[in-house]
């Protein structure tokens, strides 16, 4: 399989480089690019094309984003705040990772993101306003029990292929499921989803919020 190519973005070159000895311990990862500004990454970015981004703020996936449409991108924040969470997942972050992780943990995060997965773990996820969560439990007496199934599946984070293999359809019908769960819920992408879902399980502590409860 080809290597993983992979942009680091941080002010700090000290922080760079320690990034990039990490991910160099696994020969299925690339460093092919850094960048120290938001400028420099937009134009190195763009030259190397990478498959995945690391970087050290959430505005900067949104910015990557703009330019590299489909890169995965992976926040590596200083802290487990809800607002910074908060901030990652409305920028298109495909995960999120404290600076003091170990870097076992960074790479299996960075391959992880690269092959589809989400990971927003339950210490980091973010818990929504009361409105907000009512709202949304409200909306899951209109699921069905598949898409009750689904919205379970995305809380872990896996690819819709993976999903397809665990429920045995194919990938177009899960695909058409996904889009057809995120309008019932009204949520913007897939990673809102796979946080709601993460939510609900843990004020929980089982999966009868994702039960039908219409009949």
């Amino acid at each position: 399989m080809p290597a993983i190519r992979v942009f680091l973005v941080d002010a700090h070159e000290v922080s760079r480089r320690g990034v990039a000895a990490v991910l160099a311990a696994d020969p299925r990862i690339r460093v092919v690019g850094e960048a120290e500004s938001v400028d420099q990454a937009r134009r190195r970015a763009l030259a190397v094309r990478p498959d995945v981004a690391v970087v050290a703020g959430a505005q900067l996936c949104a910015d990557l984003g703009l330019v590299l449409p489909g890169l995965r991108c992976l926040v590596l924040g200083q802290d487990v705040s809800p607002e910074a969470v908060s901030a990652a997942i409305r920028a298109g972050a495909s995960g999120y990772l404290v600076k003091d992780v170990l870097g076992a943990e960074l790479v299996a995060a960075v391959r992880r993101v690269a092959a589809g997965h989400t990971l927003f773990v339950a210490a980091t996820s973010p818990l929504p306003e009361p409105s907000s969560n009512g709202h949304h439990r409200d909306r899951l007496t209109l699921l069905t029990d598949r898409e009750g199934q689904l919205l379970q599946l995305l809380g872990e984070g896996i690819s819709n292929r993976e999903i397809a293999e665990r429920l045995r359809l194919e990938v177009k019908t899960v695909k058409n499921y996904v889009t057809a769960l995120l309008a019932k819920l009204q949520l913007a992408n897939r990673t809102q989803a796979a946080v709601l879902a993460t939510e609900l399980r843990i004020g929980d502590g089982d999966t009868s919020a994702f039960r039908r409860t219409n009949g």
